[in-house]
């Protein structure tokens, strides 16, 4: 692989331990690797490197890393039936629609989905596929992070429990749990890369409380953890989430959550908007990570999540884009923005027992769970989320001299990312190989992927 040198930048964020942020450095990658960060006034050799990145007008950061995405909604963005419909209405009025999707529809969007995350920063993903018709298969979301460079953790979803059982989803959109095991071990033993530096992961993620039984919960946990794979679901999303909960299992979230084997350093739940105190607490004893998704849980008025006083009782917290029909999009860095100012706007509304006033979420927290969060989410600290040598070169690049940055850039290009409006990366560099460059993806044509998605998406609303 050839080698690339990220030079002088103007500001280079690492993430490290120490949060160092340097001037005027250089990152020099090899073999997808991070082999070295060259200060101010040590002496290159350009010469004898393959590729040169002039980075005197860029801030740099490790890779963002989403750890909660369902890319096949790209498909039914801003659905009028659904515009103003909470969870359980929302997904009533989408299961009809998605039970119509293709093989097709699933390599075009989650390309469209990856597109966009890696046009806004983003080098890691996860995707939660839960719906499977018409012949879908995981396959379908891997082909397509293959194509398109990104790295990413394929998540075996599922639903088993239809209306006729007292769940949430129609009969005709479950399947038989037996096949979701066997489908999903087959999928680890075929697809699954544990090594360092891996560009496919997948995860065995059973759907929800409301859509699933407690047995499969059981036996999925079972079967990552015989493979060594990380857990993924939905948990305490809203308070109809919680009620179903209570009246289905007599429990809480956090109990149904322990009493299945769901807590532990390998396992992360998305949303966890309504956990109480005790679900805190036993998240943080278990490091048990959570994917906060601020955007999804504003547009479908699911609630706050007490952001710092999860942190601060310790526990995991990455962030993640949701699906792209409730959020309704995928830009990494927004997302970071939105989880500092909506942990600002949500003391002000709800003290959540802190004292922290604007300082609730500064912008290099929000860069921190975005970045080093996420990689602790997915259990991948040790490869991606920072700067340093010997991980793996997952960069992005972000010019300080656009119209956005005016200003801001002047005095804090780190506090500006995340303060002023937020940008698509100019540079995007996942395992040491450029997919965006000078703000455009290297990897597949935009223009035709978009019109031949958009096709799609009004077949599948017709359909």
């Amino acid at each position: 692989m050839p080698t690339l040198l990220i030079h002088r930048a103007r500001c280079i964020a690492t993430q490290d331990d120490a949060n160092t942020e340097l001037n005027n450095a250089s990152i020099l990658i090899r073999d997808g690797r991070i082999e070295r960060i060259i200060a101010e006034n040590e002496p290159i050799d350009l010469s004898s490197v393959d590729e040169v990145i002039d980075a005197r007008q860029h801030v740099v950061i490790p890779g963002m890393v989403n750890t909660h995405h369902h890319m096949v909604q790209c498909l039914t963005r801003a659905i009028p039936q659904v515009q103003n419909a909470e969870l359980f209405s929302w997904l009533q009025g989408l299961y009809p629609i998605w039970s119509g999707l293709t093989p097709e529809m699933v390599l075009v969007s989650n390309q469209i989905a990856m597109a966009e995350l890696l046009l806004s920063g983003c080098t890691t993903s996860s995707d939660h596929m839960y719906i499977y018709p018409n012949g879908i298969r995981l396959e379908d979301s891997i082909e397509a992070a293959h194509t398109i460079g990104m790295r990413f953790t394929a998540t075996r979803g599922s639903m088993s429990v239809g209306q006729s059982k007292g769940g949430l989803p129609p009969d005709h959109v479950v399947e038989d749990e037996a096949f979701i095991l066997k489908e999903s071990q087959r999928l680890i033993e075929t697809w699954h890369d544990a090594s360092f530096g891996s560009m496919t992961h997948v995860a065995v993620a059973p759907c929800s409380p409301f859509s699933v039984s407690q047995d499969l919960m059981r036996e999925s946990a079972k079967l990552a953890r015989a493979y060594g794979v990380r857990m993924h679901t939905h948990l305490a999303e809203n308070d109809h989430d919680v009620a179903y909960t209570q009246e289905k299992f007599n429990c809480t979230p956090a109990q149904y959550a322990q009493d299945l084997g769901w807590v532990g350093s390998d396992v992360w739940h998305a949303h966890c908007v309504k956990l109480d105190d005790e679900g805190t607490y036993l998240f943080a004893k278990t490091r048990t990570g959570i994917a906060h998704c601020p955007c999804s849980n504003m547009r479908l008025a699911s609630g706050i999540l007490p952001l710092r006083k999860m942190l601060d009782a310790g526990v995991p917290v990455g962030l993640g884009v949701d699906g792209s029909a409730s959020n309704d999009a995928g830009h990494m860095l927004n997302e970071a923005r939105q989880a500092m100012l909506l942990a600002r706007v949500g003391r002000a509304l709800d003290n959540f027992g802190c004292d922290h006033g604007p300082a609730e979420m500064t912008p290099r927290n929000a860069l921190r769970i975005a970045t080093r969060g996420g990689a602790e989410v997915l259990g991948r600290a040790h490869e991606i989320g920072q700067i340093a040598p010997g991980y793996c070169a997952d960069i992005c690049l972000y010019r300080t001299d656009t119209l956005s940055m005016a200003g801001g850039a002047v005095h804090d290009p780190v506090g500006a990312l995340m303060l002023c409006a937020s940008d698509n990366a100019d540079y995007t560099i996942v395992n040491g190989r450029v997919v965006v460059r000078e703000g455009r993806l290297t990897t597949v044509d935009v223009g035709p992927l978009v019109e031949r998605h958009n096709l799609l998406a009004g077949e599948l609303a017709r359909g």
